[in-house]
């Protein structure tokens, strides 16, 4: 848990609450102090393991690949082709048994900002899948069953069993979509509403101009049977 949370005001289970802040001394960003957050050996340790685990043919030896690392590495897991862990800090991943990561997906565990680095924890839960080319941020929870949509960016934790698919990725089926489709529907049926009273205006406005006429010939607002009766009367 971070001594300083910044919480987003639409996401109490935001991943900021689970990121280390790492300030950085001088006027240089953080990124020229890497060497002194991470050994330089390890991290040349790691870039080699990682390479492995990106081009190897055998899931087998992705997994044992990952686990050198210091990847957390369930049973069943299935890691995809060129997809990528953290370099500098590989072990804060979590992948729980038979979850996916798909091709060219990118997990990452650290962020070199201007003035601090941060580093969080990655979770993918039990048979979650990540799509290819997806990008998952630090501090993130992918929950059991979920599935991210190829390409994404997954700045925030994902519900079980639901899909997420953008940038940022947001929850499809979900809330927001349903406010539009209600927004739609009701859009639509104002419309049609209107048009349904404009339709109605029009016949009455065209039966009274009816009716006027008709009236001067005895068929209309009941004049003409009136100049009808007074005519048999006077006969």
């Amino acid at each position: 848990m971070t001594d300083n949370p910044d919480v987003t005001a639409d996401n109490s289970r935001s991943r900021h609450d689970r990121i280390r802040r790492h300030p950085t001394p001088g006027v240089r960003n953080s990124l020229a102090h890497w060497t002194s957050a991470k050994h330089p050996l390890r991290v040349a340790l790691n870039y080699l393991f990682v390479w492995f685990a990106r081009i190897s043919p055998s899931l087998r030896l992705r997994r044992w690949c990952l686990r050198r690392l210091g990847v957390t590495v369930g049973p069943g897991v299935s890691w995809g082709l060129e997809a990528t862990p953290d370099v500098f800090w590989p072990e804060l991943i979590t992948m729980e048994k038979h979850a996916i990561v798909g091709y060219d997906a990118t997990l990452l565990c650290h962020e070199f900002l201007q003035d601090e680095y941060r580093t969080g924890e990655i979770v993918v839960g039990e048979r979650a899948m990540i799509g290819a080319g997806a990008i998952v941020l630090p501090g993130v929870e992918i929950g059991a069953g979920a599935s991210v949509a190829a390409n994404s960016l997954v700045t925030r934790d994902v519900e079980p069993g639901t899909t997420v698919a953008g940038v940022p990725a947001r929850k499809m089926g979900g809330e927001s979509e349903s406010e539009s489709q209600g927004e739609t529907q009701s859009q639509s049926q104002s419309w049609s509403q209107g048009q349904t009273e404009c339709t109605a205006d029009q016949k009455r406005t065209e039966w009274g101009q009816t009716g006027g006429v008709d009236g001067d010939h005895g068929n209309g607002d009941g004049s003409g049977d009136a100049e009808e009766n007074d005519e048999s009367s006077n006969t």
